[in-house]
C-alpha cells in the first residue's frame, strides 16, 4: 500500500536513504536491524511503496538519528492515514484531486515558500470572496456544493500563516495580479486590502513587478519553490498546469528556479514600495 503523496514519499525516501548510508549501513544491514525485508526498505528508499510514520521512526531509529527537528519533519512527511489538524485535508479526499492533495502536503510541512504569481492572487493570501470567484472561473460547471467545499479548502490552508512557527511566505507579484478584475470592484478592493495587510505580517515578504519592468524571466508562467526546516535535500519545485502539477526535485533545477526567483526580487519593486503600489491601484491609479 502506499503511503502518502508520490512527492513526499520521494522526498522521503532519498532522505532516509541517506540517513543510512551516513550510518554505514547497506540496505540489508538496516532491515535486519529493524526485522524487516531487505525488499522493504529498498521501496521506501525508492518511494515505491511509502512508509508509515511508525516504520519511519523504527528506521531513525536504527540510523541514530537524535535531531528532534529532523526526525519530526520527516516522520510528517510518512503522513498519517489517520486525519487530525496536522492532516486535515485526509477528510475531502473525495474532492480533492492528488495533485492538489500533494501540494498541500508539501505547503502544510515547508518552512517556507517562495512563488512567483503571473495572473491570480497567491492561494494563502485570497478572500473568501476571491476564492469563489477564481474557483468558479477555473472549473466550468461545478456545482455550488463542490464550489463551497473547494473555497473552504483554500481558506484552511491558510492556516499555515498562523502556525507556531509560521510559514515564511515571499511572493513576487506581476502587476496583471492586481490589475485583473477577479469577482468585480467590491472584491479586487477587499482583495487589495487583503494584501496590504499581509504586507505588514513579519513573515510574509510581498513585492510588485509593475508592467513598466517588461518582459522578465518569470514570463513564462508561475512557480513555487517549498523549502523544508534542517534539510534542503527536501525541497521541491511545483509547476502548476491545467490538469495535473509537474514537480522539479533535482538540484540543477532548484537551483535554475531559486536563481530565477533572486533575480524576480532584483527587479521587482521593495516590499515598501510594493505597498504603496498595491494602495495606488486599490485606489483607482
Amino acid at each position: 500500500m502506499r503511503h502518502g503523496p508520490a512527492v513526499r514519499r520521494r522526498k522521503l525516501g532519498a532522505e532516509l536513504r541517506a540517513l543510512r548510508t551516513r550510518a554505514g549501513l547497506t540496505s540489508g544491514e538496516a532491515a535486519r536491524l529493524v526485522g524487516w525485508h531487505q525488499s522493504k526498505v529498498s521501496r521506501i528508499e525508492t518511494g515505491t511503496s511509502g512508509a508509515k510514520p511508525p516504520d519511519v521512526r523504527r528506521l531513525l531509529d536504527a540510523y541514530g538519528v537524535q535531531n528532534p527537528g529532523l526526525r519530526e519533519l520527516l516522520i510528517g512527511l510518512a503522513g498519517s492515514e489517520g486525519g487530525g489538524r496536522d492532516h486535515w485535508w485526509h477528510a475531502y479526499r473525495g474532492v480533492l484531486p492528488p495533485a492538489y492533495r500533494d501540494f498541500i502536503s508539501l505547503e502544510s510541512q515547508a518552512s517556507t515558500m517562495r512563488t512567483l504569481e503571473t495572473s491570480v492572487v497567491p492561494g494563502l493570501l485570497q478572500t473568501p470572496e476571491y476564492a469563489r470567484a477564481v474557483t468558479r472561473a477555473a472549473v466550468e460547471g461545478l456545482e455550488d456544493g463542490k464550489l463551497n467545499t473547494l473555497v473552504e479548502v483554500r481558506l484552511a490552508r491558510q492556516d499555515v500563516l498562523c502556525s507556531n512557527p509560521p510559514l515564511e511566505l515571499s511572493a513576487v507579484l506581476d502587476e496583471a495580479v492586481l490589475r485583473r478584475a477577479v469577482g468585480g470592484p467590491a472584491v479586487m478592493e477587499r482583495q487589495l486590502e487583503r494584501l496590504l495587510e499581509a504586507a505588514h505580517l513579519p513573515h510574509v515578504r510581498l513585492q510588485v513587478l509593475p508592467f513598466a519592468t517588461g518582459a522578465h524571466i518569470g514570463i513564462t508562467g508561475p512557480f513555487v519553490i517549498f523549502s523544508f526546516p534542517n534539510t534542503s535535500d527536501l525541497d521541491v519545485v511545483v509547476l502548476d498546469h491545467m490538469t495535473s502539477s509537474l514537480h522539479l526535485e533535482r538540484k540543477e533545477d532548484l537551483q535554475a528556479y531559486t536563481e530565477a526567483f533572486n533575480t524576480l526580487r532584483i527587479h521587482a519593486l521593495s516590499p515598501e514600495e510594493s505597498v504603496d503600489y498595491i494602495a495606488a491601484i486599490r485606489d483607482g491609479a
